[in-house]
């Protein structure tokens, strides 16, 4: 290591005017020094030690890959095509992340083609380069929102995601950004698992920046009076922000056809494998208007014409408004983010485009109907809102007197992923569990999920 030397360390400690190591650490309370008699593990000492370490503790553990998945909740398992691993593991690709434009290999022509790609599926022109997650997405395009509006308070549904909520929370309330936020709930209604415009005409006043929708929401259920919601937001002066499942507008209309003004959502399910903690990324979109693109807090992606006729380039644009071109006065800080995903994303919509998306999407929403259908049957077991689902839904299990957790339990014994436990997330979910069924469930994973709950169900 570069000046482990005895020799380069005293030359060290000479520059800077101290006798030892040990003086520069003076200041360090005895009490919060380390216990010197701390023993130190055994290393590793070989690259094939560590390879037969590591392989043997990952065999031992659970995944989607090991056992049959019904898990869901905005991480969703789908089929990855071998091209999106082998293009974004290419060197010029994987390594270009950032910097001169010497290390531009065709980055931002491939972060172009995601934009303009996502773009044309969600229906609206101006994307932005993906940030961390689903739920920094809507935080982002509600801050959006109350820049655009000059008010504070935004609408959400009570049913959003547990961590997404969080997440939302946090970018509406944090003391780092000037004028906290309030978050004003909207309920939804049990019966039909939307929200009705009626109870959100309620919650609605001219103090409010911005209504924020999903659809597929978070119970999975497909909003079908979303032009009504969005007539409803306009109608105060607000801003329609929608989270949608960009698999799902493979057959579902976009949002922004009905007038949503802002788009977000999840790009993992376009070619992104699912990681423990990581595989996510969220999008922000919006019209073509000045009025939004001047307030996008991430990177953009432009073409233009060059010198020589006929020929085109791509780079960034409006760079300044963003914590990378302006720091602290950027416009939200944005920080680092998933490009490398970008990527992965356009190669995913490249291979599948509309005809693929179209038979994707309605794959998935065969599947999960079929499938919640099924479980529908089982005694004690019911499912809501069947008619509207996608890919995801909830099942309901207090007919059968066991907590989801004992089934889930139950269920992994049998080599079967449960869904996902929504007990204690919201009011009147308890003993209730949300599935999802993807083109990767196959019709023997049902048999073997039905067979199983039949087992567990019956003691």
């Amino acid at each position: 290591m570069a000046n482990s030397a005895a020799q380069s360390g005293q030359a060290l400690l000479e520059a800077v005017g101290v006798a030892s190591a040990e003086e520069l650490f003076a200041q360090i309370p005895e009490r919060d020094r380390a216990d010197d008699a701390i023993a130190a593990r055994p290393g590793i000492r070989s690259e094939l030690e560590l390879r037969r370490m590591l392989e043997g503790r990952l065999r031992g553990g659970i995944s989607t890959d090991s056992h049959i998945s019904f898990l869901g909740g905005g991480y969703w398992k789908h089929y990855v095509p071998a091209l999106c691993d082998e293009i974004a593991a290419r060197p010029e690709i994987s390594t270009s992340v950032w910097g001169t434009p010497s290390s531009d290999h065709g980055r931002n022509q491939a972060w172009f083609e995601f934009t303009s790609q996502l773009g044309a599926l969600l229906d609206l022109e101006f994307v932005g380069l993906p940030v961390y997650s689903w739920g920094c997405a809507a935080g982002h395009a509600l801050r959006m929102a109350a820049r655009l509006t000059g008010r504070s308070v935004v609408v959400i549904p009570s049913n959003v995601d547990r961590e997404r909520r969080l997440v939302i929370d946090t970018y509406c309330g944090s003391r780092e950004l000037d004028g906290a936020l309030t978050v004003r709930e909207v309920a939804v209604d049990p019966a039909t698992g939307t929200v009705s415009p009626a109870a959100l005409t309620a919650v609605l006043d001219d103090d409010v920046a911005a209504v924020y929708l999903e659809t597929p929401n978070s119970w999975g259920v497909i909003e079908l009076e979303m032009a009504a919601l969005i007539e409803a937001t306009h109608a105060v002066g607000a801003e329609a922000v929608v989270g949608v499942d960009p698999i799902a507008l493979g057959a579902l209309a976009s949002p922004a056809a009905a007038g949503a003004d802002i788009l977000v959502g999840s790009i993992q399910p376009l070619g992104i494998h699912l990681y423990a903690g990581g595989g996510v990324g969220g999008f922000i979109a919006s019209r073509d208007e000045e009025r939004y693109a001047r307030e996008f807090p991430t990177l953009q992606v432009s073409i233009a014409p060059t010198l020589r006729e006929g020929e085109r380039a791509f780079g960034m644009t409006l760079f300044a408004q963003s914590s990378y071109g302006s720091r602290e006065l950027g416009n939200d800080w944005t920080g680092n983010s998933v490009y490398l995903w970008a990527v992965r994303a356009a190669v995913y919509l490249s291979l599948l485009g509309p005809a693929g998306m179209r038979e994707l999407a309605e794959t998935n929403a065969a599947n999960a109907r079929a499938t919640a259908e099924l479980l529908d049957a089982l005694p004690g077991v019911s499912v809501p809102h069947l008619d509207r689902v996608f890919k995801e839904f909830v099942v309901d299990f207090r007919g059968t007197g066991m907590p989801v957790a004992d089934i889930n339990a139950a269920l992994l014994t049998r080599g079967i992923l449960g869904g996902h436990d929504l007990t204690g997330s919201h009011d009147g979910l308890d003993g209730c569990a949300l599935y999802c069924v993807t083109e990767l469930t196959t019709e023997a994973d049902v048999r073997a999920l039905i067979t199983a709950l039949e087992e567990v169900t019956a003691r």
